[in-house]
């Protein structure tokens, strides 16, 4: 049974796993759990031979507790990796790495921005409020590792570029984080819906080139309230 690569989830009690048909399993005496956040030894002990990777469902995400194996796998691993690690070589790889990385994100944070403005489509006596609404938004929703629509690649960016302008007006215009939702299921996706509805109506005023003094804007009180 230890010879076997699996996913299992955490069980109820120390050094124990659940499989997925139920049965529960005992960590091996010489295994020990390497922790997430290091993707790189995490990918070499899984190389290396068996393990056992626990999985948990958090709400509708399913994050990795660890990987159990071998222990001498694992502090092998460790250590040709912190040996890895300490020459310039690797800090000049990683150094590259995050210069790609970056201007990467750059060029992303532009062509969301882009697709935010062409989703507002408002009259061209707003643009300048729709350029910077943009802007916000973008930097809102852009960054990595925020867990936003912006950032799945499952949907188109138009599509991503709605969801986000729809969800920072739902936070920044209508009182949704002050509202006492029954916890009552579907309730919280019924306000969010009708929600919606109040942002995009308000978009139309936009679209339509209506008049809209600063004071009584609620975009224009929204962005100055922006740090």
């Amino acid at each position: 049974m230890p010879h076997q690569t699996r996913v299992v989830a955490p069980g109820k009690s120390e050094r124990t796993v659940i499989e997925d048909s139920g049965e529960t399993l005992t960590i091996p005496r010489d295994w020990s759990l390497l922790k997430p956040g290091d993707a790189g030894a995490t990918r070499r002990v899984k190389a290396a031979g068996p393990s056992w990777t626990v999985k948990a469902k958090r709400g509708r995400r399913v994050i990795s507790l660890g990987v159990w194996a071998p222990t001498d796998t694992i502090e092998r691993v460790v250590k040709g990796l912190a040996a890895e690690r300490s020459t310039d070589a690797y800090a000049k790889k990683q150094a590259s790495a995050k210069r790609r990385r970056d201007k990467k994100q750059e060029i992303y944070v532009e062509d969301f921005t882009t697709a935010v403005y062409d989703f507002l489509a408002f009259d061209v006596s707003h643009s300048d409020l729709a350029k910077r609404l943009a802007i916000v938004v973008a930097k809102h929703a852009t960054p990595v590792g925020s867990g936003t629509v912006a950032r799945t690649s499952r949907i188109p960016v138009a599509r991503r570029a709605e969801s986000a302008v729809i969800a920072w007006l739902r936070h920044q215009t209508t009182g949704y984080d002050n509202m006492k939702i029954p916890r009552v299921k579907g309730r919280r996706r019924e306000v969010r819906r009708m929600l919606a509805a109040k942002s995009r109506d308000l978009l139309e005023v936009y679209r339509r080139g209506e008049v809209v003094s600063a004071e009584s804007c609620l975009l224009e009180c929204a962005l100055a309230d922006v740090k």
